[in-house]
């Protein structure tokens, strides 16, 4: 069976990425299972610039096809804050998810409700010789003050998505995947990556 890399070592991420790829025919392998130990700088300015250098880098250091995503949240009412630097947000040394939704909800106290946002995931597939392609997902919802939910990591316990009246947190597994932006970013991957690989 071919092997697919994911290129990171998030592991929120990881777990999400083996749920959604699960039945795509590939061997889907971290890391971890290779021993690789490396952290590739996000100094992009774009999240396709992000997600094709950790993309290249796996598939460079591993010889094998590597999948990475850069994916962020942008708020409306701050601008597409904090966008890029989702997952840098927090001024604190050290921040933890907690810390970066405490400080983002600093950020919109006083700003008038709702606080419609977006998650937002571009993602890359890259060969060994240095071939990639892309491929980007949204999923539309808004910022609530009060966390709700123990799924999930990152902002998802304060997006909200209005139509199901849950917070991304909330969801099961299965409602995950069929409406996050990750997995609409995969879902519009999948076929290249089936002729790719």
């Amino acid at each position: 069976m071919q092997k697919l890399l994911l290129g990171t070592r998030n592991l929120g991420k990881i777990e999400e990425l083996q749920d959604l790829l699960v039945d795509s025919g590939f061997e889907i392998v971290t890391p971890d299972h290779l021993e690789l130990t490396l952290e590739v700088e996000e100094t992009g300015s774009t999240y396709l610039e992000n997600a094709t250098r950790k993309a290249s880098a796996y598939a460079s250091i591993s010889g094998l096809p590597s999948l990475a995503d850069d994916s962020g949240l942008e708020v409306v009412v701050l601008g597409g804050a904090p966008g890029i630097i989702s997952a840098r947000y927090s001024p604190k040394p050290g921040a933890d998810d907690k810390d970066r939704r405490q400080y983002l909800l600093a950020q919109l106290q006083g700003k008038p409700r709702p606080w419609s946002a977006r998650f937002h995931c571009t993602i890359v597939l890259a060969s060994p010789g240095g071939e990639t392609h892309f491929a980007e997902g949204n999923c539309e919802g808004e910022i609530i003050p009060v966390e709700r939910g123990e799924a999930g990591f990152g902002y998802d316990p304060i997006f909200l998505i209005p139509e199901l009246d849950k917070t991304m947190a909330e969801l099961s597994v299965v409602e995950k995947n069929q409406l996050s932006h990750r997995a609409r970013a995969i879902k519009a991957i999948l076929p290249t990556l089936l002729t790719f690989l």
